[in-house]
């Protein structure tokens, strides 16, 4: 058991992949302003950019997750999802990648959900 307690982190290999990409251009840049190279900088925010596109073209794939908790059998990194392709419900990045999958993600009414009364005997 982790110290979040056991629960759904989302860790996927769009996330995993993403990050790495994501922390190389970071370094890229954060080097490149250490020697004041300018083209540098702008490789390295390019190469951030990239990691935000990979993730995204990943998650589309498959291998991200949806919003929210997955079941249990679902949580090791290297599971498929296999309702990626119809879309993610609440999800913009499933509504911005076209029109069908936009229809599939477009969210759906919230059923009204009781919640139970604040304790006022503070």
């Amino acid at each position: 058991m982790s110290a979040h307690g056991h629960v759904d982190l989302g860790h996927t290999v769009a996330g995993w992949t993403g990050t790495g990409i994501a922390l190389l251009g970071f370094i890229g840049a954060g080097l490149a302003v250490c020697a004041a190279w300018i083209p540098g900088i702008w490789i390295g925010l390019a190469v951030v950019a990239a990691a935000g596109i990979t993730t995204w073209l990943l998650h589309l794939a498959g291998w991200g997750k949806p919003s929210g908790p997955r079941p249990e059998a679902e949580w090791d990194w290297r599971t498929r999802d296999t309702t990626a392709r119809a879309g993610h419900a609440d999800c913009l990045g499933c509504r911005v990648s076209g029109p069908r999958r936009g229809i599939a993600a477009a969210p759906r009414p919230r059923s009204a959900v009781s919640l139970p009364a604040a304790d006022s005997s503070a």
